[in-house]
């Protein structure tokens, strides 16, 4: 686990995050209660940023001896609730083991991506599995899938697909060779695609598509891509608009939304074209008339606003 590798700990010894979820990591409801109560530990690791000149505080890790032993990470650094820097400031010298500056956030926060992702497979938070049969993959609309993306999205594009569900369709990403980060709310459906092997641990979150903005910046993204958003209607729209277009701020150059009829196409324009993306409707419909029938395209922002 790269949490492990990271604070150069052994196999046998255990580290676990205080929070439960991404959108834990924003509210910090078990963090807020930890620093409150005191918690009694024997030595402390402070995490900071390499390389840069305020040395931002990324995480601090204690040390607990009971009921065994073990590291528990603490983090602040995605929520505006700022708690951590004024607890290790009442840290004693002889309670600090040692501070990190050789890790860069980046790869602080993709070894949390990859904590969560081996929880939700290890079944941390579930009492049991309801879902016992693989995911649904079709080759044919992957293979398909891919072949109208190869003439938007070039090769090794970084990509984030927002609502992947079990990933099906991140297979046509993977098969261009994109860096695909993938996101859904519904952590049954992450699982079952990282126990298939189908979403990369380190990039898979479980998380609302709207909180993604606490933890990257705009445009991090050279493409936002979402397949078969919807089924829209009149009642889900608006959340469904509030999805997209937060999400596609994330995009510095590209937009791909593929839906199932032409009427939710023209809806995700709209709503594209009021934060400055200049895209067009396409009409991929097939013999099937089943997956991504319909898509929108942005390749490049006009005057992107928000």
């Amino acid at each position: 686990m790269l949490l492990q590798k990271m604070f150069n700990l052994k196999d046998d010894e255990p580290i676990f995050l205080a929070e439960e979820s991404m959108a834990d990591l924003i509210t910090l409801p078990v963090t807020s209660e930890i620093i409150q109560s005191g918690l009694e530990f024997e030595e402390a690791l402070i995490i900071e940023e390499k390389s840069t000149e305020d040395q931002p505080l990324l995480g601090l890790a204690l040390k607990l001896t009971s009921p065994v032993d073990f590291w528990l990470l603490l983090t602040d650094r995605y929520s505006d609730i700022e708690i951590l820097r004024t607890a290790t400031h009442k840290l004693t010298s002889e309670q600090i083991d040692i501070s990190f500056k050789e890790i860069t956030e980046r790869e602080f926060f993709q070894a949390l991506v990859e904590y969560f992702s081996i929880s939700l497979k290890e079944e941390l938070f579930c009492q049991e599995c309801p879902i016992m049969s693989p995911p649904l993959h079709l080759p044919d609309r992957i293979e398909r899938l891919k072949e109208f993306l190869s003439a938007h999205l070039p090769q090794n594009s970084k990509v984030l697909e927002v609502c992947c569900g079990n990933g099906m369709a991140t297979q046509s990403l993977n098969r261009l060779k994109c860096e695909t980060w993938t996101e859904d709310a519904d952590n049954c459906e992450i699982c079952q695609a990282l126990k298939h092997g189908h979403l990369d641990p380190q990039k898979s979150m479980v998380l609302d598509a709207r909180l993604m903005k606490c933890f990257f910046p705009p445009k991090w993204f050279d493409a936002v891509v979402g397949f078969m958003v919807g089924l829209i209607d009149d009642v889900n729209w608006p959340l469904w608009k509030d999805i997209l277009q937060e999400s596609s701020k994330l995009a510095r150059c590209g937009l791909i939304y593929t839906t199932y009829t032409e009427r939710e196409a023209k809806l995700v324009a709209d709503a594209m074209e009021e934060l400055g993306w200049n895209g067009k409707i396409i009409d991929n419909r097939d013999n099937l008339g089943i997956y991504d029938q319909w898509a929108y395209v942005a390749e490049k922002p006009t005057r992107q606003k928000g």
